[in-house]
């Protein structure tokens, strides 16, 4: 799904391989002395360590670098961005260089509008596309391996409830690497609006990925969930944005519990937590309106010039309580937007 957003700025970031507890993680750090602030509150629980415009209106080789909807750290620790445009990059995990790009189609040759992406454990390629919806497996290559099962009431209508382009956005594979979960933008025809469902797989023996269950999730009013990240022990970070014309972005980030929510599977309508149905409960880490802006400078009006629009978000590091989380947003190929990646410190309890 492609809102809007602001601005330009130099390199002012690097990227270094870190683990600690995730496989070939990487994070973003400051370069040079220019940089060698300490990271600034967004919130209590959130700081902003810095931001990067490097890729922004760039090319690799002649595939425009941009219109990222989604992260993800390959299994060699380079940092993967997903095109909605129907292109995979592999960018270099110190500079932000594209090494390589694969172009991505369904399995008779149809463009996706590709917008979730995870890495499995032999290094498949997961990729929610929203158009059906659709999760597919593809290899290194970019050859389909196949698809995902998805539940009739999640396909866009007429097929489903779904409304075009708010289907699945985004996509994680949870700690462990058993389930997998996909987050629908916006809520179907019939349910509560904005209250969204995240649909699950899980893997049973081998590697292929069964139906799981499903949970009933509340978005803030005016906003769709954009991207989720998988924590151990179920709980998640969520990624909510919005858009309003003259105004600009809203991007707010939650700390999710599934553990205690109800599978919605069988729930034929949703209207929240008055009919009995236990919602996924959440707890808001920051809104990013009030992280500092760093210098950045916006193409069009922004309640906090270092907005745009975010869609993509990964963690990349674990260190005790604290995880770097990697965001970049999508420009859409839009002269008034940026593609910017933005790292924050997130601790958690």
């Amino acid at each position: 799904m492609r809102p809007t957003s602001p601005s330009t700025t130099r390199l002012r970031t690097v990227l270094a391989a870190a683990t600690a507890g995730l496989a070939a993680a990487v994070c973003l750090t400051a370069a040079g002395p220019a940089n060698a602030q300490a990271p600034r509150a967004c919130s209590p629980t959130v700081s902003l360590a810095d931001y990067s415009d490097a890729l922004d209106k760039t090319t690799y080789g002649d595939t425009f670098v941009g219109n990222f909807s989604a992260l993800a750290t390959d299994t060699d620790g380079s940092l993967l961005a997903l095109s909605d445009r129907s292109a995979l990059f592999a960018l270099d995990a110190r500079t932000l260089r594209p090494r390589a790009v694969v172009p991505l189609a369904t399995d008779t040759g149809a463009a996706l509008d590709a917008e979730g992406l995870a890495v499995d454990r032999d290094g498949t390629r997961l990729i929610a596309s929203e158009t059906e919806p659709s999760v597919r497996r593809y290899d290194r290559t970019g050859r389909p391996l196949g698809d995902l099962p998805v539940p009739d009431a999640l396909r866009v209508a007429p097929a489903g409830r779904a409304t075009a382009n708010q289907t699945f956005e985004g996509l994680t594979l949870l700690p462990g690497g058993r389930t997998l979960l996909a987050t629908m933008e916006e809520a179907l025809a019939g349910d509560t609006t904005d209250v969204v469902r995240f649909q699950t797989w899980r893997r049973h023996g081998g590697r292929d990925f069964l139906l799981g269950v499903q949970y009933g999730y509340r978005a803030d009013t005016g906003l769709g969930v954009v991207e989720a990240a998988g924590l151990p022990g179920g709980r998640l970070l969520v990624l909510e944005r919005g858009f309003t014309a003259g105004v600009g972005n809203t991007v707010r980030l939650y700390l999710a519990d599934t553990r205690r929510a109800d599978d919605t599977s069988g729930v034929a309508v949703l209207t929240g937590d008055d009919d009995g149905v236990r919602l996924v409960r959440k707890t808001l880490l920051a809104d990013l309106v009030n992280c500092p802006s760093l210098g950045a400078t916006a193409k069009q009006p922004q309640p906090n010039p270092l907005l745009d629009n975010i869609e993509g978000m990964t963690v990349t590091g674990r260190h005790g309580g604290r995880l770097d989380v990697l965001l970049v947003s999508d420009d859409n190929q839009n002269a008034v937007q940026t593609t910017r990646f933005y790292t924050l410190r997130v601790h958690l309890r």
